[in-house]
């Protein structure tokens, strides 16, 4: 089973490989015409006590995946298909993380299904990650990293987030891009 999880891990990989360079030449040729400001991005906070808030997970196994329909929407509300910014807890301490961007997955009555996001390049280690458990696809640069950094989405580990708990929206994935993270995310769960 675990060799399947890695044979997938790299399937999954080299496919978002392709929308990954997909997505950069979009972005080039939309840098220009964006409809959210690139003003509006911030670094990525350094570590901090979440003040008793933990993040829940959507638990996958027993629920399911949620259901996925593409859906931004620029009036200040997260909504499926955008990169907004929210705390997640670290798994080994929930006690303690940092705000980071998420991409919104969908919404359920619980809150807003999403996954986190990082610009940690995971295909150096992809091996070691899923020897912890943890998968990661790439999904090319965006508005929500102001260095221009190409991000990737972890699968394994979905979170429910309070919509009043979103900081700020950061950017909108394309319709190909969000597509591609719940394809990933359907052959990922159902390996």
């Amino acid at each position: 089973m675990d060799f399947i999880k890695r044979l997938l891990a790299i399937f999954i990989q080299a496919a978002g490989q392709s929308v990954q360079d997909e997505t950069r030449s979009s972005k080039r040729r939309s840098r220009s015409s964006s409809s959210r400001s690139a003003g509006t991005q911030a670094h990525s906070p350094k570590a901090r006590t979440a003040s008793g808030k933990e993040n829940k997970v959507w638990d996958v196994r027993t629920l399911g995946l949620p259901p996925f329909q593409y859906a931004p929407n620029p009036d200040g509300d997260a909504d499926p298909g955008e990169v907004v910014w929210t705390w997640v807890s670290y798994e080994d301490d929930p006690s303690q993380g940092k705000d980071r961007p998420v991409v919104v997955l969908a919404r359920v009555s619980q809150g807003l299904v999403v996954a986190q996001l990082t610009s940690k390049d995971h295909r150096k280690d992809a091996e070691q990650e899923a020897h912890w458990g943890r998968y990661w696809f790439p999904i090319g640069t965006g508005a929500w990293d102001s260095q221009g950094r190409p991000s990737q989405v972890r699968l394994d580990r979905l979170l429910i987030v309070a919509p009043a708990d979103v900081r700020r929206e950061g950017a909108t994935v394309d319709h190909s891009t969000y597509n591609a993270v719940c394809d990933a995310l359907r052959a990922h769960w159902n390996a």
